[in-house]
């Protein structure tokens, strides 16, 4: 059995600002009124889900929260399409807005676009909570992709107007403004993407190259997690993706290895101490 692993948590890994805002203030809610609704998870990750499940949260789908009436609902971080605010109106229901700031914006810049009938290109993933809200600025009229290759799988026009999810790669983001250049299209690129997430791809490099192992804790949900622990698994090979604690292996390390412990944007850092003392334990 391994004995005398180093353990270190990865300083900047963990929530981000936006949901560090929303789940503060389904706490304080939880507090004053012993329960709260929440459309959707309010975070990609099962475990910081059930934590706040036990406090009262109670996590609806939009086909309860049409069936709800007279109740507070509180709005995630990745921002709803105005459906669902025309929705609450009708249900005499209250929203608590926990969208985060940078969604927001990038909301009210693609309203704005396309009110000037632009056509617009959203580098997404289909279905996500925020590329849905997105999605419904524009009456559900703009195209989503997720590569190049669907891109251009589209009729495209000669201008084209692009934008992306807030949790994009900005090298990704760059490089397919820089096809469709290379192809002859007017591309007015619009960089949304968050810093504080996509800054992490260089902080996770440096992070990931100085240990034995690296430790990636995120949600299986995560589309930031699936991201971020590709960075890890390029920049250091020995890297192990884990939900919880239960998914550690002994026989991943050897005695003496150092080890980091890393995670997603919604990855509570109370789960990333979890797993450090877990491997401590060993």
């Amino acid at each position: 059995m391994p004995h005398h692993l180093s353990v270190r948590i990865d300083p900047n890994s963990g929530f981000c600002f936006g949901v560090i805002y929303a789940i503060q203030m389904a706490e304080d809610l939880l507090d004053e009124q012993g329960y709260l609704y929440c459309l959707g998870d309010i975070v990609h990750n099962d475990e910081e889900v059930q934590r706040l499940e036990k406090r009262g949260l109670r996590i609806i789908d939009y086909e309860q929260f049409e069936a709800l009436r007279d109740e507070a609902v509180l709005i995630r971080a990745h921002g709803e399409p105005p459906s669902t605010y025309q929705m609450a109106l009708h249900n005499n229901l209250t929203l608590i807005d926990a969208s985060c700031p940078v969604v927001l914006k990038l909301q009210n810049r693609i309203k704005t676009s396309y009110d000037k009938k632009d056509q617009i290109f959203i580098y997404g993933k289909h279905g996500h909570a925020e590329v849905r809200g997105l999605l419904g600025q524009t009456s559900g009229n703009a195209v989503v992709f997720e590569s190049l290759d669907e891109l251009l799988s589209h009729e495209l026009p000669a201008n084209i107007t692009l934008y992306s999810q807030t949790t994009k790669s900005t090298d990704s983001f760059y490089r397919i403004k820089g096809e469709l250049e290379g192809r002859g299209y007017q591309v007015n690129a619009n960089d949304t993407i968050c810093r504080q997430v996509s800054n992490r791809d260089k902080d996770l490099r440096r992070f990931a190259a100085q240990f034995d192992q690296i430790v990636f804790v995120s949600g299986t949900k995560s589309s930031n997690g699936k991201v971020l622990y590709h960075v890890c698994k390029e920049t250091n090979e020995h890297t192990h993706f884990i939900s919880s604690t239960d998914e550690l292996r002994a026989d991943w390390f050897r005695p003496g290895q150092s080890v980091g412990i890393c995670g997603a944007t919604s990855t509570p850092m109370w789960l990333m101490e979890q797993v450090r003392d877990a491997l401590l334990a060993l």
